[in-house]
């Protein structure tokens, strides 16, 4: 679930609670000001924790992983974020036009990554080429030809590793690419089956449409 929807369940639940507490404690079983307050207090978080526990459990279950895996997951992705932090540094310092549309095309396609990975953490398996090595290599050649590309005089020397760097990095991203296509592969399966099975169906619509003129 979407962590500021989760909040919003949790918080839709705890504040009742709490102010249900507060007021059993003090009308109903005539306790101060203060210990109806500790009580509601109490009452509020086992609420809005145990709420947190049961919508964890329930995206595990969803998603058919354990604690255990999705702590790793979540682990990894979170050092993949601060690598992406670094990637989108260096990718918009660099003031070469004419290679604009292929960083935001690598931009593009490591943030839908990321955003698969968080929203259904299964699919990181899928990616694990990408979070172990695609991204540390594109990242650490990003950074450096940043660098390069900044220097306020370039010889041909650096003209030449800036235009092979240039090459490796479309190449990295055309790499990315297939990382990407491979953690939606079964969903692509899955459309080419509901299409053939749409086709078959409208298949059989319209030949029973024509036998049925042709009885007439």
């Amino acid at each position: 679930m979407n962590s500021f929807l989760a909040f919003i369940v949790k918080s839709f639940i705890s504040v009742p609670t709490t102010a249900t507490v507060w007021l059993v404690s003090f009308f109903a079983f005539d306790q101060t000001f203060l210990l109806s307050s500790g009580f509601a207090l109490v009452g509020g978080g086992i609420a809005y924790f145990g709420t947190s526990a049961i919508i964890k459990q329930s995206f595990l279950r969803k998603h058919r992983l354990t604690r255990k895996e999705y702590q790793y997951i979540e682990r990894n992705l979170k050092e993949a974020k601060k690598k992406l932090a670094r990637l989108n540094k260096s990718l918009f310092t660099v003031r070469h036009i004419p290679s604009l549309k292929q960083r935001v095309d690598l931009h593009r396609v490591t943030k839908k990554i990321y955003r698969l990975s968080k929203s259904e953490p299964r699919r990181f398996y899928l990616a694990e080429r990408f979070y172990f090595s695609h991204l540390d290599s594109v990242v650490e050649l990003t950074e450096k030809y940043a660098f390069l590309s900044s220097q306020p005089k370039k010889n041909s020397e650096l003209e030449r590793s800036l235009h092979e760097t240039r090459r490796v990095l479309e190449e990295l991203t055309h790499t990315i690419e297939k990382d990407l296509h491979k953690m939606l592969t079964n969903d692509i399966d899955d459309l080419h089956f509901e299409i053939d099975v749409a086709k078959n169906s409208n298949k059989q619509a319209n030949d029973s449409a024509f036998l049925d003129q042709n009885r007439r």
